[in-house]
């Protein structure tokens, strides 16, 4: 395989998130940059940005905006004195939409490549030994070999398949696909009710199909606080979200143009028929086929790559980033921050990641956000500690806004009153949870939280009235 005169300083491999942003990072303290990835979004064109941009979060929460808006105007704008006396849902326009918002991201990153000088390589490419990245070009152009003092592994994840229920790319369809559909099924299933499986169903379901979803699990969304959890189970209900759980899938098969699932729980053996069915049961990293054997890239069973708390691999000057790694959740900004970490690493700064705090957030509506602990966890650990709950239908603003579903919960420990979590489910608790990460970053106490002044009306109050009802001094609640 030939060796391609130029040198770098750092070659990246992956350019989602995790991998963009050291990219980016690493030109800013001035190393020469490449980064190498391959993917094709439908139309068969290169883009950057991941299957997070292209195929997961960013290209859900567009398709959620667009369901939310149909189904606001259909189930609430009398109220708001807007009639119509049809409304028609053009699916396709919301397809349209959401790949036009990927494509103006991807420019945003083309161009941020283009200004730090970052070279762009459309290829597949593999970790050989000797700080070397083979490179297979997407055009069929001849391999060749690319070397470089630090290689920063990010090819981020791909959707778990399972054997019980193979991709057709028709009828039985992965979590990318479903975010390309050209008409609403009138009934969908989605194997898993965990993050992705909840924000895909919650698009489809308000554009009018009937949705099932079925999690092998007894227990629902159990990484949140479990009041949260149960909140958010009572709200998808009655939305109209059938979520059962224990329910372990036999088999998926096409039939007369429906798929056809058997599964199982405590009652038996149970058989489903839907125009659609989606498979959403979770991700695994992309590290087959990364390293060349003889590169001896260290994986553990599951396929992760073996890394310290530096990112750092079992090989010399090689690290590796975002999904491929069990340090943390498979979150785009865990991705983002281990990226300037390695990068800063590289040029010498050291600034550690405090993984403890990182927040986690589901896409649905309303959203679910936490960082910290649980209730549940802090108790079983024997922690003493307080708690304050304060539900959006007591604040003013979420009432104007017809959103007051949810509550914030704050828990705190009893005797230092040091806040250890924040659970949010309710609009814009994305939003809303930087302000706890924020503080619990600097180790307030829920006295700092209760006496910072917010805007009156608005959501964030929310978070104040929670840190409030720890001392029970509620404003907007009855005591």
């Amino acid at each position: 395989m030939p060796k391609k005169q130029k040198h770098y300083d750092v070659i990246v491999i992956g350019a989602g998130p995790a991998g963009y942003i050291s990219a980016i990072r690493s030109a800013q303290l001035g190393l020469k940059t490449a980064c190498i990835d391959n993917w094709r979004n439908k139309q068969g064109r290169l883009n950057l940005g991941g299957s997070y941009l292209n195929a997961g979060c960013v290209a859900s929460m567009a398709l959620l905006e667009s369901a939310k808006l149909y189904h606001a105007f259909i189930h609430n704008g009398a109220e708001h004195g807007i009639v119509a006396d049809t409304v028609d849902l053009d699916v396709g326009q919301m397809i349209r939409r959401k790949d036009a918002i990927i494509d103006d991201i991807n420019s945003k990153i083309v161009n941020l490549f283009k200004h730090h000088k970052i070279d762009t390589i459309h290829a597949r490419a593999k970790l050989q030994a000797a700080k070397q990245v083979a490179v297979f070009p997407v055009d069929q152009a001849e391999p060749y070999l690319l070397k470089a003092e630090f290689i920063i592994l990010a090819a981020g994840s791909s959707p778990i398949e399972l054997p019980c229920a193979a991709i057709d790319n028709d009828s039985i369809i992965d979590t990318g696909a479903a975010l390309n559909l050209e008409e609403v099924p009138r009934r969908l299933a989605i194997i898993g009710a965990g993050i992705k499986g909840l924000e895909i169903a919650g698009i489809w379901n308000r554009l009018g199909s009937e949705t099932v979803l079925l999690e092998a699990q007894e227990t629902f969304l159990s990484l949140p606080d479990q009041q949260i959890s149960r909140e958010a189970y009572r709200l998808f209900t009655e939305q109209g979200l059938e979520l059962r759980l224990g329910a372990r899938v036999i088999s998926a098969k096409k039939s007369n143009k429906k798929v056809v699932i058997e599964y199982q729980d405590h009652e038996g053996t149970h058989v489903l028929r839907v125009d659609k069915l989606i498979v959403a049961t979770g991700r695994k990293p992309n590290s087959e086929n990364l390293a060349a054997p003889e590169a001896n890239l260290l994986l553990d069973e599951s396929g992760y790559v073996h890394v310290d708390e530096n990112c750092r691999t079992n090989l010399p000057g090689v690290y590796a980033i975002g999904d491929l790694t069990l340090l943390g959740p498979m979150l785009a900004h865990k991705g983002i921050e281990e990226g300037v970490f390695v990068a800063e690493q590289i040029a010498g700064i050291h600034s550690p990641i405090n993984y403890d705090l990182l927040p986690s957030v589901v896409y649905t509506d309303p959203e679910i956000a936490w960082v910290g602990q649980t209730e549940q966890t802090l108790r079983a650990l024997g922690e003493p500690i307080k708690v304050g709950v304060f539900p959006f239908h007591a604040s003013s603003r979420a009432l104007a806004m017809g959103k007051s579903e949810g509550l914030v919960k704050i828990i705190a420990h009893r005797d230092s009153d040091k806040i250890l979590g924040v659970h949010i489910i309710g609009e814009r608790a994305s939003e809303l949870i930087a302000e706890a990460v924020l503080a619990m970053e600097f180790s307030a106490s829920s006295e700092d939280l209760a006496r910072t002044i917010h805007a009156h009306p608005t959501l964030s109050e929310s978070l104040y009235e929670a840190a409030l009802a720890l001392k029970k001094k509620t404003l907007h609640l009855p005591r």
